[in-house]
């Protein structure tokens, strides 16, 4: 790494103020600090809040995602490869067919190996246009606004891939990459300074720019001519009876099922969870409430039922392990910038989400899914959350004093 040190220090004066490419600093610092640790030690008097940084919150987050992306690229593969076990093709078309072919590497759903390498001719490209466009974005607005490259679309990054179906278009995952990071985070600022999630902003414009290619049944498995439909569409369309004649409660929590690349194991999700809970980058207090409001709304609406409403019919505990729940639960509703900032303000917050995500998804079952819309949703009345506690609590204070 010797050499790597020696040519970053070598580049450094020609890209300070006052060298001849002072404007790209900010991608030399980008790569500087991603690298290696800043070797510049604090003078003075300073006071520590405590020991989490923005660079560290975000490669937490990036460490919880691991268990994620591994389940993501086996999921993909599974469902491709069992797709075509059902349609008796032994090698599908296209350049993915080819490349696993001249490898020697089979279509065989028993095998982890050969779904991991098959999902993966999937994930990457579309992880390849957000890491590129994303970045692309990230790096003109640093250098037109004269600032540092923060690591706040490292974390952006791995989302918006995980929240989309295998098959969509690269053009649109450049598109909604784009919308996520100008529209949903640079126009306000820049990390730090937008309320909404960028990773969800973008999912959220291509759902409703290009439903087609991102909520059809045909999206969520990787192989031309089949259409497998997920677990919340078919409890929409069939209640908790078609649902259980297609899949286990266990597949859905392990994640071997139909959906989102990222979203459909709630085990990979709770093994980060831990992770972000031990760290002390999530708010445990987001996680329960969500929970709790989830599942209590949802109980209640079971036990009140429906003759006209099959989503009625779907016990509590499947609203926990279906669709983006737990993926939203854990990464997207725990957002530190976009959340409920104050303790009390967190547990109303999580409450709320909860009850929305059950309402649109059993309310309204045109829309199954619910968790997008109820956290982008929980995000725009955060700020209002937290005013109304710090009113609360001024006035508390002030009859305290009197």
């Amino acid at each position: 790494m010797k050499p790597l040190r020696n040519l970053l220090d070598a580049i450094h004066p020609h890209v300070v103020k006052g060298g001849k490419f002072e404007k790209l600093y900010a991608i030399y610092e980008m790569a500087d600090t991603f690298l290696f640790t800043l070797g510049k030690t604090t003078k003075g008097g300073t006071h520590v809040k405590d020991q989490l940084d923005l660079k560290r919150m975000m490669i937490s987050v990036v460490i919880a995602l691991q268990p994620v992306l591994i389940m993501a690229t086996y999921n993909t593969g599974l469902q491709a490869n069992r797709a075509l076990a059902r349609l008796g093709v032994v090698r599908p078309e296209g350049w993915r067919g080819s490349v696993l072919a001249n490898l020697g590497i089979g279509f065989d759903p028993d095998s982890i190996f050969a779904c991991i390498a098959h999902g993966l001719l999937w994930f990457m490209p579309i992880f390849l246009v957000v890491q590129l466009v994303g970045g692309f974005w990230e790096s003109n607005f640093a250098l037109i606004r004269g600032h540092e490259i923060n690591e706040g679309f490292l974390v952006t990054g791995f989302l918006f891939p995980l929240t989309l179906p295998p098959t969509i278009p690269l053009w649109q995952v450049a598109l909604g990459v784009s919308f996520g990071v100008v529209i949903g985070k640079e126009v306000f600022g820049g990390t730090g300074k937008n309320f909404l999630n960028p990773a969800l902003t973008g999912r959220a414009f291509l759902f409703f720019a290009y439903p087609a290619q991102i909520s059809g049944d045909a999206v969520w498995t990787a192989v031309d001519g089949f259409s497998g439909a997920t677990p919340l569409s078919l409890a929409a369309s069939s209640g908790y009876t078609g649902l259980t004649e297609a899949y286990s409660w266990f597949d859905a929590f392990v994640g071997t099922i139909p959906g989102s690349m990222g979203e459909t194991s709630t085990l990979a999700c709770l093994l980060g969870a831990g992770y972000l809970l031990l760290s002390g980058v999530a708010s445990w207090r987001i996680m329960l409430s969500v929970l709790v409001g989830t599942f209590v709304f949802s109980s209640i609406l079971y036990l009140i039922g429906s003759d006209t409403n099959p989503m009625f019919s779907v016990p509590p505990g499947w609203h926990l392990v279906l669709g983006g729940f737990a993926f939203g639960l854990v990464f997207m509703a725990t957002d530190p910038v976009s959340a409920s900032m104050t303790f009390r303000g967190q547990f109303v917050y999580g409450g709320f989400i909860g009850f929305i995500v059950v309402m649109v998804r059993v309310i309204n079952p045109a829309y199954p899914e619910g968790m997008m819309l109820a956290i982008l949703l929980g995000n725009t009345v955060a700020p209002l959350i937290d005013h109304y506690v710090v009113k609360a609590n001024i006035t508390r204070r002030k009859l305290r004093n009197v």
